[in-house]
């Protein structure tokens, strides 16, 4: 491990009691954990920052790591006075929604990770913020969400002691391997939650493509947290030689390296499939649309049809009801009312009234 500088003398070392920040009721607290080590082994686990950098100074070849959730202004002000942070570094870190990034300032690195966890109940994808601090003797994380949870990172080194022991690198790629291994139940997750998606969308489902909408908004914020990963740790790989990486060091970020690059490319299938799935959807709704419409022009036609018949039938009908009515009114002085033949010339009119009704409607196809 690279020797520890000494702090610069000028600086104010911050209280104790201004070390936690301004209270804040009904919150928890912002320091999750907080333990210094020594040649991989766990030495103490301070209560507060102030502590914590105390017993730092007095163990100039320890490492220390600080777990923060949420942490206030002063905290972070704190730690900056202390390990000498950048202020631009400091300052991302409070404001968070930060794309995942790697920037060095001087010997500390700052990274920006997003976490994924794929929540079961409401077939959702949740995410995270990270950002971490990493010096010669230090790895700070600082978690704006639930996720990612480092509690069994920090088990799973304290349980490897040799590991541990190559310092704040060693805890970094612990970090960065753990946020690329939670990414694998959320693409487990995706891809049942896409298998589900066809059989609705073949289905019929009405809702599906509110569902389909919704998935390829999470898959595009999963590419935003996954693609510059790739990127991010080509670069690590870059500067093995010239910042001396331990080889196991090296053969641990290559293999993180590879699980990055492998979901990169799954999330990047499932947003092409989920564009894909859509566009058959809008294919499948604009065809069960037409044989709606085609439908329901076909079923005016028939009811047009019916109701030429009536009209047709209603006009026959009328021509014979017209006469009788008129033959049937009780006035003496009426044209042929005492005609002998007029019965017979009413039935006959009548007759032949309603046969070229028939034969009309008929040649137009309304009978």
């Amino acid at each position: 491990m690279p020797e520890r500088r000494p702090r610069a003398a000028w600086r104010r070392q911050p209280e104790p009691s201004a070390s936690r920040g301004p209270a804040r009721p009904g919150d928890q607290p912002s320091v999750v954990q907080a333990t210094l080590y020594r040649d991989g082994r766990k030495v103490s686990s301070p209560d507060t920052l102030a502590e914590t950098f105390r017993q730092l100074r007095e163990h100039p070849d320890g490492m220390a790591w600080i777990g923060l959730h949420r942490p206030s202004e002063t905290e972070l002000h704190s730690l900056a006075a202390e390990f000498d942070l950048h202020e631009l570094a400091v300052e991302d870190a409070m404001e968070a929604h930060q794309r995942p990034k790697l920037e060095r300032y001087g010997d500390t690195l700052f990274v920006v990770l997003r976490a994924a966890r794929y929540l079961d109940a409401p077939e959702e994808v949740d995410f995270g913020e990270l950002h971490v601090f990493v010096g010669r003797d230090f790895v700070i994380t600082v978690r704006h969400a639930e996720a990612p949870d480092l509690s069994a990172v920090r088990r799973r080194m304290e349980d490897n002691p040799a590991l541990l022991a190559l310092g704040p690198e060693a805890v970094l790629y612990a970090i960065l391997d753990a946020v690329v291994d939670g990414y694998a139940p959320v693409v487990a997750g995706v891809q049942n939650d896409i298998d589900e998606i066809e059989t609705e969308v073949f289905g019929g489902d009405p809702a599906v493509s509110r569902r389909i909408y919704e998935l390829s908004r999470e898959m595009v914020e999963f590419q935003r947290a996954t693609r510059p990963l790739v990127g991010m740790l080509h670069g690590l790989m870059a500067g093995f030689a010239k910042y001396g990486t331990d080889e196991e060091l090296q053969r641990y970020l290559r293999d993180v390296a590879d699980h990055v690059t492998h979901t990169s490319e799954r999330v990047d299938g499932f947003r092409q499939a989920l564009t894909e799935i859509l566009t058959v959807n809008a294919t499948l709704v604009t065809q069960q649309q037409n044989a709606e419409m085609r439908a329901l022009a076909e079923a005016g036609f028939e009811q047009n049809e019916e109701i030429k018949k009536i009209s047709a039938w209603a006009a026959i009908l009328f021509a014979p009801t017209l006469v009788g009515t008129i033959y049937g009114m009780n006035f003496d002085n009426m044209p042929e009312l005492h005609w002998a033949g007029g019965y017979p010339f009413a039935v006959v009119l009548m007759a032949v009234v309603c046969v070229s009704l028939y034969v009309i409607f008929k040649k137009k196809d309304w009978l």
